[in-house]
């Protein structure tokens, strides 16, 4: 099995599955066009965080990591209509390109661009003390997951679904030497926190595609 027949497979789901649409083909173009680079969940892995955020009843959903708001969109079409959808950018043109997508599919009304560091957007939300998160996908740099994972277990309640996008990082994630990169390195901590901390279930599975080989963690809080 190679690269090119994970891809096909799943353009397959996609096709069949029926995953993407025009209104989500044109946030990838203008990501595109944008300079943005390529680093959106796949179709089928977007359906999937669908999922699972209706499968929690989700009306309040954290996402670190807009990009071009490709995932923020995806999500937010399955929160109720007084849902809300915080999403945390640290890079002004790439927050700018997914507050665009968003207004163009129509979801602006649900969807908060927080712009900035996000650890002090995270610390913003902690002051704000709002209503827990339902649902949080953590999508952002990896080597701040530790810290990620930590700040958005303080905004959850029990019940609440966490997922980590890019966790196999091709494997390396079992290579002790690879751990100098402090993207596998902070992948590494996230899992070690994940697998110690008694407030939380989880688990983790590999996935291969059009994203190469990557992963997810899932984790719910208890």
């Amino acid at each position: 099995m190679d690269e090119a027949r994970w891809i096909a497979v799943d353009q397959y789901f996609e096709r069949t599955l029926g995953l993407s649409d025009p209104t989500l083909e044109q946030a990838l173009a203008a990501s595109r066009a944008a300079g943005l680079p390529a680093h959106e969940v796949a179709p089928n892995q977007a359906r999937m965080l669908q999922l699972f955020a209706q499968m929690c009843g989700a009306r309040r959903i954290l996402e670190i990591g807009a990009l071009g708001g490709y995932s923020a969109i995806c999500l937010a079409r399955v929160l109720p209509a007084d849902g809300e959808l915080v999403t945390l950018e640290a890079n002004p043109g790439h927050a700018r390109v997914a507050a665009d997508n968003i207004a163009k599919a129509g979801l602006a009304d649900r969807v908060r661009i927080m712009v900035g560091d996000a650890r002090a957007s995270l610390a913003r939300l902690r002051e704000e003390d709002g209503d827990p998160f339902d649902f949080a996908f953590i999508d952002a740099d990896k080597a701040s997951n530790p810290f990620y994972l930590e700040a958005t277990l303080a905004l959850s309640r029990p019940g609440t679904v966490i997922v980590g996008d890019n966790i196999i990082r091709a494997g390396r994630i079992v290579d002790a030497a690879a751990r100098e990169d402090a993207d596998v390195r902070g992948v590494f901590e996230f899992f070690e926190q994940l697998g110690a901390d008694r407030r939380v279930s989880a688990t983790a599975l590999q996935t291969v595609g059009e994203k190469g080989w990557d992963g997810f963690a899932l984790a719910r809080v208890l």
